[in-house]
């Protein structure tokens, strides 16, 4: 019986193919169905002709092109007999005309972010594979901020005209968030530091508005490459690390990353050797290369040493000096031994200097700032301190150095591009006071007036019993050369509790570099004052002493150092000021006044900065006149002691405050970023501090606050928010005081 089957299925077969085979000669070629895809697109992929004999298989070869054009979602051939004509009709379905895409459940995603992966353009014949690659891309694109549960449907609505409106359903999904960050194999490097290595990080309180936690996977690969290069700079040269395993945790609501470890065997350094053009002697070089035999080989100590080489011939001018490391693994006794050949190259020097992107700054106050000119050596020290001095100035976004070919082997040219950024600023603040109530601050300031470098300024303050005024210039580089020069006037009005003063004055100042991070300045200032409507009831004889018609002159040296990364935004280094003032030239006001200054930045981990600063102050008369009490020292608020009122940290006689003779405050900030993209920074702060009158000792009776506030680069200006806890508030005083300002943070 089965037999039987078999043959009778053999039969059918070679029937079929029999008939497969056969010849069909045709009269004519006709296409139906198609209404916008023109005719001629379809005959083109044919391959089968009118008059000629044509097989099944021809006939289906020509369906699957027609197909493969992608505007049609059916086509099917019907030969069809008129006498002795046969007529081959292939009949197509056209795909929709898609006349518009919309989003639709796109919450986080803005259309701005999802409108460009979209490869369907309307008006376009839909492509469901078209449609399948915007799916991908959408997903990839909510994976990247965190919705790996995401899933995108598109939906066709197609009209009688065969027009569709093409719809991307999408379900968001919670977005999902790393919540553990685990290490296996890791036995000489513990987890704390892995993770500091790693840009990904876990979730945290303010991961709703920076993103942290968020999982992607280009950034995995970076931390993948991060890791081994802490594991390379131990010695750890075989170290292998494994693609993360990813989990969900806590009902699915979370991710957890599982990161395997194999560390190997560690390495020493073997045999370290010099060769090649020897500038140096061999000895003096082989000083400069951290990799010593023996000790534990270390990706970032070669790569320290290579760089200490490079730099050390650059600055002799080899601008094209080039060392090579080789490096020769011994798997027997666990070393590395280590050859540096160095190439000298030729001894370049400076033929040009170009300047670009510059469209408002004149090309002499950048080049003021370069310690090179055409035609000195090449040094690649003065060209990094050139990009630090210029970015310093504060006019540039961008500051890009680079080198180039000159007209001979022996030359470079300097090419310096610049992007400009806008110099000039409004600045807005306010703060309160049991004396003035709301105290309202403003300034206006242009950093490169004119393109030429100068400085203007205009501030002033509005309480409500006191004004200020003030407007200044200053030429960091007066009639071209290294002095500078400038002026201030300024008037203030304020009423005390128990007196009122009027000032008008004037200063000029004077200065001139000192070595490459310091500068002196020279200040004359003169002042008319006048102290007035002192209350009658008053018991102190101070104020009474205080009243009437004075002038100050005065000349005031002051040095200052700066050896900051960034002076707008520092992350290491120091700033230092003294100066010492004597009024006696001449006027009625007799004083000796001084004050240091010193705040250092400590770059930390994960981005973060500690601020030190410390600030002393001493005033003494030089005659039996009493000291001013405008020149005395009143601490409290956004610029010394925060969480205390402005002004109100100091002295008292009675409920007024009379300055300080004498005084000092120490800040300590601990600067955090919370969002790097949009240039926000968390600060965490103690202060301490006090004024004292003359017979009182300095650091006596010490007040303490503590506190935390925001620091973000906003588009109107720096924008500083911090509230301050006086630790041990006293009768009267608040226990918190909130400020703010919006402009320079120095």
């Amino acid at each position: 019986m089965f037999r039987r089957i078999f043959l009778l299925c053999l039969v059918l077969l070679l029937i079929a193919s029999s008939a497969y085979a056969e010849k069909i000669k045709l009269t004519d070629i006709q296409l139906e169905g198609n209404d916008r895809v023109d005719g001629a697109t379809v005959r083109a992929v044919l391959t089968v002709r009118p008059g000629e004999e044509v097989s099944l298989e021809d006939i289906d070869r020509d369906l699957q092109a027609i197909f493969k054009l992608g505007h049609f979602d059916d086509v099917t051939a019907d030969l069809r007999e008129d006498g002795n004509d046969k007529v081959l009709v292939f009949v197509v379905h056209e795909r929709p005309l898609v006349r518009e895409v919309r989003f639709e459940g796109a919450e986080n995603l803005s259309e701005d972010k999802l409108r460009p992966l979209v490869t369907i353009h309307p008006p376009e014949i839909y492509d469901p594979l078209a449609a399948k690659r915007t799916v991908v891309e959408i997903e990839a694109a909510y994976r990247v901020e965190g919705y790996h549960a995401v899933k995108v449907v598109p939906q066709l609505t197609t009209d009688e005209r065969n027009e569709s409106l093409l719809t991307f359903k999408i379900d968001e999904g919670e977005k999902i968030l790393i919540d553990e960050i685990a290490f296996e194999g890791n036995k000489v490097v513990d987890r704390d530091d892995l993770s500091d290595a790693m840009v990904t990080k876990k979730r945290w309180i303010w991961s709703w508005m920076t993103g942290r936690g968020t999982y992607k996977s280009d950034q995995i690969q970076y931390d993948l490459e991060m890791i081994k290069a802490l594991y390379y700079n131990l010695g750890y040269m075989d170290v292998r690390v494994k693609q993360p395993q990813i989990s969900l945790v806590k009902n699915d609501k979370y991710m957890k990353l599982l990161i395997e470890i194999d560390e190997g065997p560690q390495y020493r350094a073997g045999r370290v050797r010099i060769a090649g053009d020897l500038l140096k002697s061999r000895k003096e070089l082989q000083s400069l290369v951290t990799v010593k035999e023996g000790k534990v080989f270390s990706r970032a100590a070669l790569r320290k040493s290579v760089l200490a080489l490079t730099d050390l011939y650059a600055n002799q001018g080899y601008a094209n000096a080039n060392v090579v490391p080789f490096t020769n693994k011994n798997p027997q006794d666990l070393t590395i031994d280590l050859k540096l050949d160095i190439e000298q190259g030729d001894l370049i020097h400076i033929e040009k200097i170009k300047i670009s992107g510059n469209t408002k700054t004149r090309d002499k106050v950048i080049r003021r700032e370069l310690p090179l000119i055409e035609g000195d050596l090449y040094s690649a020290s003065k060209i990094k301190s050139s990009r630090r001095r210029l970015r310093n100035l504060g006019y540039f976004e961008e500051v890009n150095i680079t080198t180039s070919a000159g007209s001979r082997r022996d030359l470079n040219d300097l090419n310096i591009e610049v992007s400009e950024k806008p110099t000039g600023s409004f600045t807005v603040g306010a703060g309160y006071s049991s004396v003035d109530s709301f105290i309202a601050q403003g300034s206006i300031n242009q950093a490169n007036f004119l393109g030429y470098g100068l400085r203007l300024d205009a501030s002033a303050t509005l309480g409500g019993v006191s004004q200020y005024y003030r407007i200044g210039v200053m030429d960091p580089y007066f009639l071209d050369t290294r002095w500078t020069a400038g002026f201030d006037l300024y008037k203030t009005e304020r009423q005390w509790t128990d007196f009122s003063e009027n000032a008008t004055g004037g200063a000029l100042k004077v200065g001139h570099p000192i070595g490459r991070y310091s500068r002196s300045l020279l200040t004359y200032r003169y002042e008319d004052k006048e102290i007035f409507d002192v209350a009658e009831n008053i018991n102190s004889s101070f104020f009474r002493d205080q009243e009437g018609k004075f002038t100050l002159s005065s000349v005031t040296g002051t040095l200052s150092r700066n050896t900051t990364d960034y002076r707008l935004d520092p992350s290491r280094g120091s700033v230092s000021l003294f100066s010492a003032e004597y009024s006696g030239l001449g006027g009625t006001e007799k004083f000796a006044k001084f004050k240091i200054r010193h705040r250092h930045f400590f770059p930390m981990f994960w981005g973060t900065v500690l601020s030190l600063n410390g600030d002393i102050g001493y005033i003494v008369k030089t005659s039996d006149k009493a000291i001013p009490i405008s020149e005395k020292f009143f601490l409290g608020g956004l610029r010394s002691v925060r969480g205390f009122e402005t002004y109100e940290v100091g002295p008292k006689d009675g409920d007024s405050f009379v300055g300080g003779e004498k005084s000092a405050y120490f800040n300590i900030d601990y600067l955090f970023p919370i969002s790097k993209k949009f240039g926000m920074k968390g600060v965490l702060f103690f202060d301490i501090g006090n004024a004292w009158l003359g017979d009182e000792a300095y650091f006596s009776d010490m007040r303490y606050s503590a506190g935390y506030g925001i620091r973000w680069s906003s588009p109107m200006g720096p924008l500083r928010l911090e509230l301050g806890y006086n630790l041990d508030p006293r009768d009267n005083e608040k226990s918190s005081v909130f400020e703010f300002s919006i402009g320079s943070f120095f």
